[in-house]
């Protein structure tokens, strides 16, 4: 174990000293606790794009022109400049590090979706191996759309929605998925799930998961459809043996009607008279293994000890294999228990955890930053999670697990205020653009909302932190090593 927090003599014990078998590649990680994103450039000059994330691999950064019609793809560069005096970390940075192309270059920028459509912005699926990106485009919901063609009533449909595969080496389109009069619910990925080269598409219209195979080729190639029909010669059987189908049906148990009556979906969305489950299934033999209610402590008991199971990773990801869970991760765990101690109801606890399953492909960061072995923050500032959080005038710190237990570094949420293109300035700090909302600049109106998001590289200390006002441009910010 390292004795010392000093990076020089870390380096020097990991050349003298082997790690205990199996620990590699956690002691390496510990370097983290030296390289941090230390230095922030506020309101840095940026073309104005909707910021999705960074590849799992850090290899790019995706982007939405902002009206939803354009995927602009950027790779992931480093500032460098010269300096001819002594002491260089004195002085200020040069006057081009405050412009985003800086720190990225743009690859390509490529038209997605046609002019009905636009891209589903909190949509996206990385696959490792091949550098396929998984991208969405979809026509307006109909919300009192009739229930024809098998269609379940109500939840609306969308004329069209389109999977695009794309090589994000160069942008060129592989292949395309079109549903036609459908339902998928594309938010967060919350109906499309990815593991390995397999994708499972969940229809809410019609309650079809179908299952597609990603070819090395690029191809999009139908698999099977699970459905009304779970085996190709299902409706064949069924049709031809009509009278035995009755009769197992009373047979059955008396709230058959009850099961009819179940839809597929995503995240529990229940009231105490419309009881939500869990159905776990096999696809090779067609048969339901397990089936809980969402208050079961059974399914929660797994949920706790064995979380990284319920996780769709990817044998050839190698950052997403450390994100921290309760599973894995001896603080979390005792987060997680401490949230149970204090809960008022056990049941209610329970269904509040497990509304979470199945949980949505690619949702979280590998960044080790994240690593509660490594580092402790307020997770509801921010976390691993890919999502928007309302902001807050006080620093996110991130404070050392491990004694001495130090602040490390922090993010300090900035808010400018750029409307059409005018800049008002309050203040001659030249590392700041308009003046501050926070708490050095004063308070907005407590009905403007605020919203932040955080995109941290998978391995790199460097992160961008996009900060969100009503009817304001955002302001985006880069924090790195200096």
């Amino acid at each position: 174990m390292f004795r010392s927090h000093n990076i020089v003599a870390r380096i020097f014990e990991r050349q003298i000293r082997t790690p205990p078998p199996g620990t590699s590649v956690h002691c390496a990680r510990r370097f983290y606790e030296n390289l941090v994103p230390s230095h922030t450039i506020y309101d840095v000059e940026c073309p104005d794009h909707l910021f999705r994330k960074f590849t799992d691999d850090g290899q790019y950064l995706i982007c939405f022109s902002r009206n939803h019609q354009e995927l602009i793809v950027y790779r992931p560069t480093w500032l460098s400049f010269s300096c001819t005096e002594e002491d260089c970390d004195v002085h200020d940075l040069p006057q081009k590090a405050k412009k985003f192309d800086s720190f990225f270059t743009q690859l390509y920028c490529t038209s997605l979706a046609s002019s009905n459509e636009h891209i589903c912005k909190d949509f996206f699926l990385y696959m490792e191996s091949n550098r396929f990106g998984l991208f969405a485009t979809s026509t307006g919901q109909i919300h009192d759309a009739p229930a024809v063609g098998g269609a379940i009533q109500g939840v609306p449909s969308i004329e069209r929605i389109t999977f695009h595969l794309l090589r994000l080496e160069d942008g060129i389109v592989l292949d395309e998925k079109v549903f036609q009069d459908d339902f998928v619910n594309l938010a967060h990925n919350m109906g499309v799930f990815l593991y390995d080269d397999l994708l499972a598409i969940v229809s809410l219209r019609y309650q079809t998961i179908h299952i597609l195979q990603i070819r090395d080729s690029g191809n999009l190639v139908d698999v099977r459809a699970i459905g009304a029909f779970c085996r190709e010669d299902d409706e064949l059987f069924l049709n031809s043996n009509a009278l035995r189908v009755q009769h197992l049906k009373k047979k059955f148990y008396f709230h058959f009607q009850d099961y009819i009556d179940l839809i597929i979906w995503k995240v529990s969305r229940t009231m105490d008279h419309h009881p939500a489950f869990f159905a776990v299934y096999n696809m090779e033999t067609t048969d339901i293994v397990a089936f809980y209610q969402n208050s079961a402590d059974e399914l929660y008991l797994l949920f706790e000890h064995f979380c990284d199971h319920f996780h769709s990773t990817s044998k050839h990801s190698l950052y997403t294999n450390f994100i921290s869970s309760h599973s894995n991760n001896i603080h979390a765990r005792e987060q997680l228990r401490s949230l149970r101690n204090k809960a008022t109801s056990s049941s209610q606890f329970v269904k509040k955890m497990l509304a979470s399953l199945p949980i949505n492909s690619q949702s979280m960061s590998p960044s080790p930053y994240f690593d509660q072995s490594l580092y402790r923050f307020d997770e509801k500032l921010i976390s691993a999670v890919d999502r928007h959080r309302q902001s807050t005038d006080h620093p996110i710190k991130f404070i050392l697990r491990r004694p001495p237990h130090t602040l490390r570094f922090k993010i300090k949420p900035v808010f400018r205020v750029r409307l059409l293109n005018t800049e008002y300035d309050d203040d001659d700090d030249d590392d700041a653009l308009g003046f501050q909302l926070g708490p050095e600049g004063g308070n907005t109106d407590s009905r403007t909302k605020k919203i932040s998001s955080f995109l941290f590289h998978p391995f790199l200390p460097f992160a961008l932190s996009i900060q969100q006002t009503l009817f304001l441009q955002s302001a985006v910010n880069v924090h790195f090593r200096r």
